[in-house]
């Protein structure tokens, strides 16, 4: 560390000293070629000239506008007279100026990307609209997520239909608690009663009552009784607990609980 920092505080030393030789340089140079050729020195009249030549460079400076004043399209006090209307209104005279650069660059700006804005959403079609756009991203997502539910790396995807097992993890029963509450009380009832769809606590089944049943019937859903299937919304470990959970709701009876309907086990 010590010796980096040594080698750049040398490098700077020797730029240092690089400048100072062609300082140095310019300097001699400069007094050899005055000693050999020495400049005359300038009479009165060539001074006055000189003078009167730098003053009107300085003025020719001055009435040049800057780059602000154009972009602002302001004038100076000395054309004001040029700039005056005819009418006067009170002793007050009206002067004539033009709009700023600035103003007429944003304005055609405008006019010019409309244009383009037009061609390229209403007329050729180059670019979606947002409620196409808003549909395209509605697709990626559902084909991200269902990518991401499948992924064959992921060992608790891995559970399906025919391998699950029945659990009695207090903690994966409380988070399938909530996820029932969110997504099947609509339907079931809060507490699985049975509000649109079948009472869920009896022991009365219409596609049947198994760990591995229960999980088919959530996971392909059933379309003829309006239950949409959750495989592509649920991560089939989620599933899995979610049917375990409905089966330890079993004997419960809830409140209000809608009759029986399917098979009895």
């Amino acid at each position: 560390m010590m010796t980096d920092v040594f080698i750049a505080l040398l490098l700077v030393l020797a730029l240092m000293i690089l400048a100072v030789s062609v300082l140095i340089l310019k300097v001699v140079k400069v007094y050899a070629q005055e000693t050999l050729h020495p400049a005359p020195f300038a009479t009165a009249e060539e001074k006055e000239t000189q003078r009167l030549a730098l003053e009107q460079a300085k003025a020719e400076k001055i009435k040049k506008p800057g780059l602000l004043t154009k972009l602002m399209g302001l004038k100076p006090i000395s054309e004001e007279k040029d700039l005056v209307m005819e009418h006067t209104f009170d002793g007050i005279a009206e002067l004539d100026n033009p709009t700023p650069a600035w103003f007429m660059v944003l304005f055609y700006g405008t006019i010019i990307f409309a244009i383009i804005y037009l061609l390229s959403y209403h007329v050729f079609g180059w670019a979606p609209l947002q409620d196409e756009e808003y549909t395209i991203e509605l697709r990626q997502a559902e084909e991200a997520k269902t990518a991401m539910l499948l992924k064959p790396g992921n060992a608790a995807n891995k559970v399906n239909e025919n391998n699950v097992e029945l659990s009695k993890d207090p903690a994966a029963l409380q988070s399938a608690a909530l996820l029932f509450k969110s997504s099947c009380a609509p339907c079931h009832g809060e507490n699985a009663q049975g509000i649109v769809g079948p009472n869920l606590t009896d022991d009365y089944w219409l596609h049947g009552g198994t760990i591995k049943e229960v999980f088919k019937t959530i996971k392909y859903g059933v379309p003829d009784k309006g239950m949409i299937a959750w495989e592509k919304t649920i991560r089939p470990k989620q599933i899995a607990e979610l049917a375990s959970y409905i089966l330890s709701l079993q004997g419960s009876n809830p409140a209000g609980a809608k009759a029986p309907q399917g098979t009895k086990l």
